[in-house]
C-alpha cells in the first residue's frame, strides 16, 4: 500500500495539475506519468554507468553525448524555469516519443500521438520538484503509486470499465501460478494491472528464467498481451511495463469481440476483468462468438472470446459479475454449458459486493477454467469469500478479516477439500447437480446453512424480569426527585 507520506506528496502533485488547468483525471495521471518516465530513463542510465565503471566493460547508454542536458539529473538545477520548459517541450519530450523508432514497440505506438499539455515553466518546475522527492525505488512502490493515481480516476465505473483492486489481482495470479512458458492475454487490459502483476510473480517465484537466453526473449517480447479501445489507457499500459521492465509487451488497440480480432487458439493464459455493463449491436460482434452464445452482454460474449482465444490446456482467471452465475436466459444458460460440458470448470469464487467500491457496489466472482474441447468438468470447488482485508463500504480501509490467503492455500490444496460439508467456508459441488439445476453455479444455490435451536425463557418469566426492571427504574427516579428537592431547600 502507498505510505501517508507517499501519498501527501503525490497529493500534492496532483493539487499542482488541477490549479494549473488540467483537470481531466486521465490527463493528469498521462502528464505524470511521461515525467515519472523521463526521471526513471535518468534513474536506470545511471544504475546501468555505475555497474559498467564497476565492471570495467563498454556501456552504450540511452543518452548519446550531444543528449547529456535532456536527462533528468541534468535539468531539473538548472536555475531558469524557461530553459528547462524549452528543454523538456522541444527537446526530452520529443526525444522520449522516438525511442523506439522502428515503430514495433508498444511504447511507440502509443506515444505517436501522446501531447506535452503542462501549460506553464512555473508549473512544470513545481511539479519536476515533486516527483523528485518521491521515492520509489522498487517495483512494488511504483506499482503501488499508479494503483493510487488510477484510484483518483472518479469517472470509472460509469461505462461498466472500473479499477481491479491489487489485491484481487495478486490474489487471482497466484490462484493460476504463470510459467515462464505463458502466453499471458488481458483483452480488455485498462492499464495493464493483470499483466504487471504476472511478470511481478515470474520475477519472483521464476527469477531462473532470466537465465535463459530463449525464455528471457519470450519474456520481453512474446509473453504479454493487451488489447484496449482506449489509447489514452495503452499509453498508460506501455508505460506501466515498461516501467516494470518488460522491454517490448504486445500492447495493441483492438476491438477484442469484433470480426478485427482474429486470434484463435493462441493463449496459454487469459487473466482480465472485462467490461459489464455493455450491450453491443450483434453487427458489431464477431460472427464465431454469436454461435458460442447469441447475446449482446459483453461479459457472457468475452466468456465465448476466452475459449477461442485459448489453447487447448489454457487457463482463465476472470471475473463476472453475479448475474452471469445464475442468469436465467438462453444465453446465459449456453456459455455456463459451454464451459462446464465441453471444457474444465475448475472453480468459483464468490466475491462480497464491496470489493469494487467506492465505483461500483456489483457483487461478482472469479471463475477458474481450463480449454479442454473434450469437458472434464467432474466436481467445481465453491468458495464463499467473505472479506479481502478491507472494509465493504466506500472508504475501503484495511481490516484484519481477510480469505485471500486461505483462498489460495485450499486452492491448491483441492485433495482435502473432498470431504468438506456444504456448511463449510468451501466445498466441492458435483458436476450431475449442477447439471440439474440449470447450471447454475451461484454459490447460494448449493451452500447449506445451519440453524441453532435457541431456546427462551417462558414469557410469564421474562414479563417478571420486566417489572423488577420497571421497579428499579421507579425507585431510582424517587431518588433523583428527593436529591432535587433537597436542593431547592
Amino acid at each position: 500500500m502507498i505510505t501517508g507520506e507517499l501519498r501527501n506528496k503525490v497529493d500534492k502533485i496532483w493539487e499542482v495539475f488541477w490549479t494549473g488547468g488540467i483537470t481531466n483525471p486521465l490527463e493528469v495521471i498521462e502528464q505524470f506519468t511521461y515525467l515519472l518516465f523521463i526521471k526513471q530513463l535518468d534513474d536506470v542510465e545511471t544504475i546501468k554507468e555505475n555497474e559498467s565503471n564497476f565492471l570495467g566493460l563498454p556501456y552504450e547508454g540511452i543518452f548519446p553525448a550531444e543528449y547529456q542536458n535532456y536527462r533528468w539529473s541534468k535539468f531539473k538545477n538548472l536555475g531558469d524555469a524557461g530553459e528547462i520548459y524549452d528543454i523538456i517541450s522541444n527537446g526530452v519530450f520529443p526525444f522520449i516519443k522516438n525511442l523506439h523508432s522502428d515503430g514495433e514497440s508498444a511504447y511507440s505506438k502509443y506515444m505517436g500521438d501522446a501531447i506535452f499539455k503542462i501549460p506553464t515553466p512555473a508549473m512544470l518546475t513545481k511539479l519536476i520538484d515533486g516527483i523528485d522527492g518521491l521515492e520509489l525505488g522498487d517495483a512494488d512502490s511504483k506499482g503501488d503509486l499508479y494503483e493510487y493515481l488510477l484510484s483518483k480516476v472518479a469517472t470509472a465505473g460509469t461505462n461498466g470499465q472500473f479499477r481491479t483492486p491489487r489485491h484481487i489481482i495478486k490474489m487471482m495470479v497466484d490462484l493460476v501460478k504463470p510459467t515462464p512458458s505463458d502466453i499471458i492475454c488481458d483483452p480488455a487490459m485498462g492499464s495493464a494491472g493483470f499483466l504487471v502483476e504476472a511478470q511481478t510473480y515470474l520475477r519472483e517465484h521464476e527469477a531462473d528464467l532470466f537465465l535463459n537466453a530463449g525464455l528471457r526473449e519470450h519474456f520481453n517480447n512474446e509473453m504479454f498481451y493487451g488489447f484496449d479501445m482506449d489509447r489514452t489507457m495503452l499509453r498508460i499500459g506501455a508505460m506501466n511495463m515498461m516501467l516494470h521492465g518488460v522491454d517490448n509487451p504486445n500492447i495493441e488497440y483492438k476491438d477484442s469481440l469484433s470480426e478485427q480480432n482474429d486470434d484463435n487458439e493462441k493463449y496459454t493464459l487469459i487473466l482480465a476483468n472485462p467490461p459489464f455493463k455493455g450491450s453491443l449491436d450483434y453487427e458489431g460482434v464477431s460472427a464465431d462468438l454469436l454461435k458460442v452464445c447469441k447475446t449482446k452482454k459483453t461479459e457472457l460474449l468475452f466468456l465465448a472470446l476466452f475459449l477461442r482465444i485459448m489453447k487447448n490446456g489454457g487457463r482463465a482467471a476472470v471475473i463476472v459479475p453475479d448475474g452471469v452465475l445464475f442468469g436465467s436466459s438462453k444465453a446465459h444458460k449456453q456459455i455456463r454449458k459451454e464451459i462446464i460440458d465441453n471444457h474444465k470448470l475448475d472453480a468459483v469464487i464468490s466475491m462480497p459486493s464491496g470489493v469494487f467500491k467506492p465505483y461500483a457496489g456489483v457483487s461478482t466472482a472469479i471463475l477458474i477454467f481450463t480449454k479442454t474441447g473434450a469437458g472434464g468438468t467432474d466436481n467445481v470447488w465453491f468458495y464463499d469469500m467473505k472479506a479481502d482485508g478491507y472494509s465493504l463500504d466506500d472508504k475501503r480501509q484495511q481490516v484484519k478479516e481477510n480469505d485471500i490467503e486461505d483462498i489460495i492455500k485450499r486452492f491448491h490444496n483441492l485433495e482435502e477439500e473432498k470431504d468438506r460439508k456444504r456448511t463449510e467456508q468451501s466445498f466441492f459441488v458435483d458436476v450431475e447437480e449442477i447439471r440439474e439445476n440449470d447450471f447454475d453455479l451461484s454459490i447460494n444455490k448449493y451452500k447449506e446453512i445451519e440453524y441453532e435451536e435457541v431456546h427462551y425463557d417462558p414469557p410469564a418469566v421474562i414479563l417478571d424480569r420486566i417489572e423488577k426492571m420497571e421497579e428499579e427504574v421507579q425507585r431510582n427516579i424517587m431518588k433523583l426527585r428527593k436529591l432535587l428537592r433537597d436542593e431547592e431547600i
